[in-house]
């Protein structure tokens, strides 16, 4: 049968190429952006050699996506010449981070935290199976490197932060085994919990004291309480905070013991509205 062509499938002159235009600027802007998020890995610097082998790109696309970065200020090269973020995108992101409502509210309650503690106080998110630190507040003295960063992530079964999102999310042991589906959950120590029906029993508890345990899970010889955020929603906690400490200074007991103290600390941001 003849196809007649209808008004909302013509195409004006020079339409076709212009979209074919607009589709070669998006991959090239793709380009440019894996250049950036790579060049974030090194706050040390990277030589184009080097770049352009973690890539797997040719040299020249690599040297012109860093052009472009370097002429909006986004990138810039040191006195080695090896290529850097740039002081704008710095400027940018660290403006923008401050800004966030959330986070200027959070920020004096981990101050609190990591004072009383003498411990790392962290505020998270969830996203997906794992949870992205938007917030960390390291304590005055006696500071220990931890994994998590501020826009590093972890798995969220393993932390004390995932468990008391995820602890609202999803009831069921099935819900949670959809949740993982195909995908094994990472263990990340010989603690980390690996079976749905584990996670389950584990954000059931969560649920019902109203904060949650990591106990080594995460990382071997630290370990924290959580406890949720109502930041942004009435009902739904928009994330959480946690105390991370070392086992051999502050144990888990220490902080279940001071889970009232660190409620008072949080105050209105831990409990539900409206």
């Amino acid at each position: 049968m003849k196809h007649t062509q209808t008004s909302d499938e013509s195409t004006a002159p020079g339409e076709d190429s212009a979209r074919g235009a607009e589709s070669s600027r998006l991959v090239g802007s793709d380009r440019v952006l894996a250049v950036l998020k790579e060049l974030a890995r090194y706050p040390d610097g990277v030589g184009l050699e080097e770049l352009t082998r973690v890539m797997g790109s040719p040299k020249p696309t690599v040297h012109r996506a860093l052009g472009a970065l370097r002429r909006a200020g986004l990138a810039g090269q040191d006195t080695r010449g090896r290529y850097v973020l740039g002081d704008e995108f710095l400027l940018m992101a660290f403006a923008h981070h401050e800004a966030r409502p959330e986070h200027v509210r959070i920020r004096p309650v981990l101050e609190a935290l990591a004072h009383r503690f003498g411990e790392t106080a962290h505020y998270a998110v969830l996203d997906g199976r794992e949870v992205v630190y938007r917030a960390k507040v390291d304590p005055p003295t006696g500071a220990v490197r931890l994994t998590s960063t501020v826009g590093g992530r972890n798995p969220a079964h393993a932390t004390g932060v995932g468990k008391v999102l995820l602890a609202h999310q999803l009831g069921t042991v099935e819900e949670i085994g959809a949740w993982i589906g195909d995908s094994p959950l990472v263990r990340r120590t010989p603690r980390t919990l690996g079976t749905a029906t584990d996670l389950h029993h584990d954000l059931r508890a969560t649920l019902e004291r109203g904060y949650a345990l990591d106990d080594q899970e995460n990382e071997s010889g630290v370990n924290c309480l959580s406890l949720p955020v109502y930041a942004t929603s009435p009902a739904v906690p928009s994330g959480a905070v946690s105390v991370s400490a070392l086992t051999y200074r502050t144990p888990l007991r220490t902080l279940v013991d001071a889970v009232d103290e660190i409620r008072a600390l949080l105050g209105p941001l831990g409990e539900p509205y409206g």
